[in-house]
């Protein structure tokens, strides 16, 4: 029997926040990811960013800063750093943990870039608030290089478009190691957006939900599922009134209905159940997971979590 193909999003509590919490995290994650292996499956990775490419963000804006003759990175570049920073560690506690278990298996971080359009409706809304508190002066000096800025606690802070995945620029080097029976990440922190521009790709400003590039990572790669990873073990309805209802299994079309009804929040729950509903589409064998870390193991037992299929 073939194997079946996993994407698996990590969030933010495989990840931890700082570099000793990280390498606390990423422990216990490649145990999971191991059990994984061991259970058969064909796993691909994508994970979250936030708080590191925000950490890197901070660090390249206070360098530029403090010594006028170093530019500060452009979003790209610091989304291209947290990849690498984050790969780095995953891919090195995942191989040990394989060796431990006596398991020879290449574990390999691709850089990875993902297409998104220009005109995208994103780019006139932006969203995802990144970087340091700025003063007054501060966020006028970053509004004449052209770059938003919010207001927030304690001054402003930068704020920056959150476009939709199109493409995988690297998906074919993604897909080789894959069939090589390889474990892969990729898309890490929904991969740097770019835009293409006749053969040349141009970083963008922004940032991209990285549930979503994970749903565009599990339809590009053929996988048969969809695994999310967040801190709640199901989602529900009604969340936050006394009629609570926790969801286990939903199809396609209730959660379409449940989403224009504004049940999952924008910007946390709703880019889970948009990916999971884009994958799925109208697939009869595909299916998409939203569960926690410690709950997944059971997740996939059909034991626990919320599954999304089409019927």
């Amino acid at each position: 029997m073939d194997k079946k193909r996993i994407v698996v999003a990590l969030g933010h509590d495989a990840l931890g926040t700082t570099l000793p919490e990280q390498k606390v995290a990423v422990g216990r994650t490649a145990k999971i990811i191991a059990d994984l292996v061991q259970n058969d499956y064909q796993v691909i990775i994508t994970h979250s960013n936030g708080p590191q490419v925000g950490m890197i963000h901070v660090a390249m804006s206070e360098l530029s800063r403090l010594h006028p003759e170093y530019t500060s990175a452009p979003m790209s570049v610091c989304s291209a750093m947290s990849q690498g920073y984050i790969g780095y560690d995953l891919q090195n506690a995942i191989r040990s943990e394989l060796l431990n278990r006596g398991i020879y298996k290449p574990v390999s971080t691709i850089l990875t870039q993902v297409c998104v359009d220009p005109y995208d409706e994103a780019f006139y809304h932006p969203s995802k608030i990144i970087g340091r508190t700025m003063n007054e002066d501060e966020a006028e000096n970053e509004e004449k290089k052209g770059n938003f800025v919010v207001e927030a606690e304690g001054g402003y802070r930068r704020i920056v478009p959150a476009p939709k995945p199109l493409d995988i620029v690297e998906i074919d080097a993604i897909k080789t190691l894959a069939d090589a029976d390889q474990v892969v990440i990729a898309c890490g922190g929904g991969g740097i957006p770019v835009l293409v521009q006749d053969n040349n790709l141009k970083g963008a400003s922004a940032v991209i939900e990285k549930d979503l590039a994970a749903g565009k990572l599990a339809e590009m790669t053929d996988a048969d599922i969809l695994l999310i990873l967040t801190y709640e073990e199901q989602l529900a309805l009604n969340h936050s009134s006394d009629d609570k209802k926790m969801i286990s299994s939903i199809t396609v079309d209730d959660a379409r209905k449940y989403m224009d009804e504004g049940q999952f929040g924008i910007g946390t729950k709703l880019p889970k159940i948009e990916a999971a509903v884009d994958f799925v589409k109208d697939s009869d064998t595909k299916k998409a997971i939203i569960t926690n870390l410690k709950s997944c193991e059971e997740a996939l037992k059909g034991n626990t979590g919320t599954i999304v299929k089409n019927k």
